[in-house]
């Protein structure tokens, strides 16, 4: 599945285009956090542009095959003249094609990089099945 987003809802210069920009991006829809997913043999790796976040920021659970990502941006009361960095709470629920195993579950940040390493549940993986000749 392929998701394009569009910065802005319209192209519009004039006097109205900063007042409708702004008014765009502070709806709570607007603030949905981005994820790469990619799937391998025994794992999901999900991927998530976080900057200026720290561990203590984010809230990540595991239920089945839910992955929930909440956090919030702290936002400073200051008057822009353009205001595109992430602001207040957001939350980002994905459901996985299989059960996650969340004791194995492991979340690191880098660089403004979230990565969860997210192993498939035994249950959900690949069973190698030996073919006996007689």
């Amino acid at each position: 599945m392929t998701l394009y987003i569009q910065p802005y809802p319209f192209a519009q210069d004039g006097p109205f285009r900063r007042t409708a920009v702004r008014r765009w991006a502070l709806q709570p829809q607007n603030r949905a956090l981005g994820v790469n997913v990619r799937e391998e043999e025994d794992a999901y790796l999900l991927t998530a542009l976080v900057p200026g976040l720290k561990a203590e920021d984010l809230n990540i659970q595991v239920l089945g095959d839910v992955v929930s990502i909440e956090g919030e941006y702290k936002s400073e009361e200051a008057e822009y003249l353009l205001s595109e960095l992430p602001q207040g709470a957001f939350r980002r629920t994905l459901k996985m094609p299989a059960e996650i195993d969340p004791e194995h579950v492991e979340a690191k940040i880098a660089d403004g990089v979230l990565t969860l390493t997210l192993p498939k549940a035994e249950s959900a993986r690949p069973k190698k099945i030996k073919v006996n000749v007689h």
